[in-house]
C-alpha cells in the first residue's frame, strides 16, 4: 500500500495543538494509523509546537516561521520512506482501522448501512455535538455518487477499494481535501466496492432534484 494523498500541513499542526473538532481529529487519527509519513510529521509537529511553549508561551510566530514549520513538515513526508508491508498483513482481517472501529462499533461486516439511493450506503458515525459530521460511505464498484459541492470543508479517507475524481485516484489511506470551490461526482473504482470515511463541515450542495429532497432526511 502506497500512501500518495496526505492530510494537509495546516490539519498536521491543529491536530497536533488539540484545536480540531472530533470528527475531524477521528478522520486524522484514522489516516495517521495508516500512514507512517504523516505520523513523523505529527510527531516533528508536536515537537515544534513544545519548543514554542517553552521558548515564549505568549510569544506570536514571526513573519516565516509558520511557512518554515510547514516545509519541515512536508520534508519529513516526503522523505519518510517505510519498509513496505504486504496489505494483508497491514490490514489484518480488518477493513476499518482503530481508532474508527471503536467508534463504529465493529467493523464493516456488522454495520447497519442506511440506504442512499443507487446501491449507495452510509453509516452516521457519532461524535457528538460539533458541527463537523462524520460518516461511512459504501459505493458500489464502478457507482458514481451524487454530483455536489461544497459549502465548507469535506475530508474523504479511502478504507477500501477506491475512486477516481478530479484526474487522480485515491485508494486505501488516501485522503481528498474539497472545499467550497470543488463540484465534483467522484467514481468508485471497477475492482471492489469503496469504503470511505467522510467528514464534512456543512452541508453540501446537490445539483440534481432527488438528492436535494432527501437531504434533510439524510443529514448530509
Amino acid at each position: 500500500m502506497t500512501i500518495k494523498h496526505h492530510i494537509a500541513d495546516d490539519l498536521v499542526l491543529a491536530y497536533a495543538s488539540g484545536e480540531l473538532d472530533e470528527a475531524t481529529s477521528l478522520l486524522v487519527a484514522t489516516h495517521m494509523s495508516l500512514c507512517p509519513q504523516c505520523r513523523q510529521a505529527l510527531e516533528l509537529a508536536e515537537s515544534i509546537g513544545g519548543s514554542l511553549i517553552e521558548e515564549e508561551a505568549e510569544a506570536e510566530i514571526a513573519d516565516g516561521e509558520l511557512e518554515a514549520i510547514f516545509s519541515r513538515i512536508e520534508n519529513t513526508k516526503e522523505s519518510a520512506t517505510p519498509a513496505p508491508v504486504p496489505e494483508r498483513a497491514r490490514r489484518g482481517s480488518y477493513v476499518l482501522p482503530q481508532p474508527l472501529r471503536d467508534y463504529a462499533d465493529g467493523d464493516v461486516d456488522g454495520l447497519r448501512w442506511r440506504s442512499l439511493g443507487g446501491g449507495v450506503r452510509h453509516l452516521p458515525i457519532d461524535t457528538g455535538a460539533s458541527r463537523a459530521k462524520a460518516r461511512l460511505l459504501y459505493i458500489p464498484a464502478g457507482s458514481k455518487v451524487p454530483d455536489h459541492g461544497h459549502r465548507g470543508l469535506e475530508l474523504t479517507l479511502v478504507l477500501a477499494g477506491s475512486f477516481y475524481d478530479e484526474g487522480a485516484w485515491f485508494r486505501r489511506g488516501d485522503v481528498e481535501e474539497a472545499d467550497a470551490t470543488v463540484e465534483h461526482q467522484p467514481v468508485a473504482g471497477p475492482e471492489e466496492a469503496c469504503i470511505c470515511l467522510a467528514v464534512t463541515d456543512a452541508p453540501l450542495r446537490f445539483r440534481s432534484l432527488i438528492p436535494r429532497l432527501a437531504q434533510p432526511f439524510l443529514g448530509i
